[in-house]
């Protein structure tokens, strides 16, 4: 059956009444994402169902009627139209300063159903305690730091894994170097900020926040791979001095 006919098929079904029902229109826009793909060929529908009105319209019609059928083809065209997809949102932040430890803590307040972290190194305090509160309402929490940095004085990677929270390191003579985090798998926080006080008060860093599907699925893979290739902290012996 060729396209044109399989077109004539769908429009007939709503044009017979002129009136899309909730499920015609269900229908017609499914045809036209499966099917329509390119501009001229939702031009080609919407050239058709201006043909079949002006051919229902020719000669004496009632106004009721007229304006029904014209209804209806301003809903052909509305539905031939692509859906805009929503621009995803970016944040660009710098330290030193208190904006990007305050966004991760307010992130994490947000978040739940889940947290992943992936950071080098974490040693300020009001970001540790957003994770903690944020494992005590119930959010899983899963953190993955560099092996040598999470004994070095000052981290809270031990503070984060006796509170409950799920801890893992890796176990690579070089360092895990990552600083990003996603928050219910639908917000990445990223770029070359550590989640340090020095980070907030004296280095010069940058942090990209976005809600972009792209870049979360791509963070989402490489936290996986991280976390599948790390060791549960517990295990892990402090090194000697």
């Amino acid at each position: 059956m060729s396209q044109a006919r399989t077109m004539d098929e769908v429009l007939a079904e709503s044009f017979h009444d002129g009136t899309l029902s909730r499920t015609e229109r269900a229908a017609l826009r499914a045809y036209v994402d499966e099917h329509l793909d390119r501009d001229e060929q939702r031009g080609a529908l919407r050239r058709r169902a201006f043909e079949m009105v002006e051919e229902r319209l020719t000669g004496a019609v009632r106004p009721d009627d007229a304006r029904r059928w014209l209804a209806w083809l301003e809903d052909v065209v509305r539905l031939s139209i692509p859906e805009a997809t929503p621009a995803s949102r970016v944040e660009i932040l710098d330290s030193p300063g208190e904006r990007v430890w305050r966004r991760i803590v307010d992130l994490s307040a947000g978040a739940r159903q889940s947290l992943d972290v992936c950071v080098f190194t974490i040693t300020h305090d009001p970001i540790t305690r957003a994770l903690i509160e944020a494992r005590l309402r119930g959010v899983p929490v899963r953190v993955v730091s560099d092996d040598e940095k999470s004994f070095e004085p000052g981290s809270d990677v031990h503070r984060l894994w006796s509170a409950g929270i799920e801890v893992r390191v890796d176990q690579s003579i070089h360092h895990m170097h990552h600083k990003f985090a996603l928050f219910d798998a639908r917000v990445v926080v990223t770029g070359s900020y550590n989640w340090t006080r020095a980070a907030a008060e004296s280095n010069q860093d940058n942090v990209l926040v976005t809600d972009d599907p792209r870049a979360i699925a791509g963070y989402a893979e490489i936290f996986e791979r991280r976390w599948d290739d790390g060791v549960p902290f517990r295990s892990v012996e402090r090194p000697r001095s």
